[in-house]
């Protein structure tokens, strides 16, 4: 069985933005989708956006095949797990205006749990999976600059949205056709959108 989880980001929620309409764009091509709830969004701590991806990644069946969507911090917290992880049914990864350095003046702050550590590209890029980065340029909250470097990373595909700001719901973001767009070719889904 092919599974899509999403993660939101700081201060998200699972029914935000374009999360609700790409899950009802997956449950109609029979994919089973979940947007996962994570713990204290409005002030997150790496470790129990772990525990809570990991409660739902580990219950997969061997055979299932998992895919993986964040937003923002949210795909920071997609790239933690899988440093962490040996789940080897993870096929593919798609990360939407995702951070990769650490901007915040405040040290002191939960969020910087997420970046203490420099992110082991050489790992990730081993474990071999399909990527996609999608970021909007005129992004004033997660710079170009760093999903350019994920995408060169982790050879992953770099889809660049004109005018896209951070591509959240208070951008006007309610669908992602981009995003549908690249599940589907991982997935390896005969369907036109």
């Amino acid at each position: 069985m092919k599974k899509v989880f999403l993660i939101h980001g700081l201060n998200g929620n699972p029914n935000g933005g374009w999360r609700p309409w790409l899950m009802s764009e997956l449950q109609k091509l029979d994919i089973y989708a979940l947007a996962l709830s994570m713990p204290n969004s409005d002030n997150p701590i790496l470790s129990e956006w772990l525990e809570e991806m990991d409660r739902y990644i580990e219950r997969c069946n061997k055979d299932d095949e998992v895919f993986l969507v964040g937003h923002s911090l949210g795909g920071l917290a997609i790239l933690r797990y899988m440093e962490k992880c040996f789940c080897k049914n993870i096929k593919g990864v798609i990360l939407v205006s995702t951070p990769c350095n650490f901007y915040e003046k405040d040290e002191t702050k939960n969020i910087f749990t997420f970046f203490k550590d420099t992110i082991n590209w050489n790992l990730l890029k081993n474990k071999n999976l399909e990527i996609a980065v999608i970021q909007g340029d005129d992004d004033s909250v997660v710079p170009m600059v760093d999903g350019e470097e994920i995408a060169r990373e982790l050879n992953g595909k770099f889809i660049v949205i004109p005018n896209g700001k951070h591509l959240n719901g208070s951008a006007g973001f309610l669908k992602l056709p981009q995003c549908l767009e690249v599940l589907i070719n991982f997935l390896n889904i005969n369907k036109n959108i």
